[in-house]
């Protein structure tokens, strides 16, 4: 059920909340589905985590007119909610979380690198989406921490 949960909330929030970023190459976007997804993650672990991110944000790619990169997108996310969920699980540490970030925009940047290179033949072009997508990370990274945190200390620690 909370798998469920994760995947619609990360389907929902990118979809409601993405802004489409005019640049070079093939275009892009930014959207706050990495919001829940690292919330998730940091709450139930690197299953839900993987999960949610995987399905959640591969759903978001085929119903919003971005469905060439579902299969990146599958691929991609549930790594990152997989490594962001897994240094949650020892213990909520900020410098743990930090870390997994780090971790996450290096999987986000040359997952979708690569998936650009190999999609469009250009290994210059995608160069231009690089910094969009560690500001996705980083965004989306610096709202989730507090909130689970918040989440968390509410809850009496009900979440592991």
């Amino acid at each position: 059920m909370i798998n469920g949960l994760a995947v619609a909330l990360v389907f929902v929030t990118a979809m409601l909340v993405h802004i489409p970023i005019p640049m070079a190459g093939t275009g892009g976007m930014i959207h706050m589905g990495d919001v829940p997804l690292f919330v998730f993650a940091l709450l139930y672990g690197r299953k839900t985590g993987a999960i949610a991110g995987a399905l959640g944000l591969t759903l978001f790619d085929l119903l919003s007119g971005w469905t060439l990169w579902a299969p990146f997108t599958c691929l991609i996310a549930g790594m990152v909610g997989w490594v962001v969920g897994a240094a949650s699980e020892k213990r909520d540490d900020a410098r743990r979380y930090a870390l997994s970030i780090l971790a996450a925009n290096l999987i986000t940047v040359a997952g979708y690198y690569l998936a650009e290179c190999l999609l469009f033949g250009n290994w210059l072009a995608p160069l231009g989406s690089v910094p969009v997508n560690i500001l996705q990370v980083t965004i989306a990274a610096i709202i989730a921490y507090p909130l689970a945190s918040k989440l968390r200390k509410l809850s009496g620690d009900i979440f592991r």
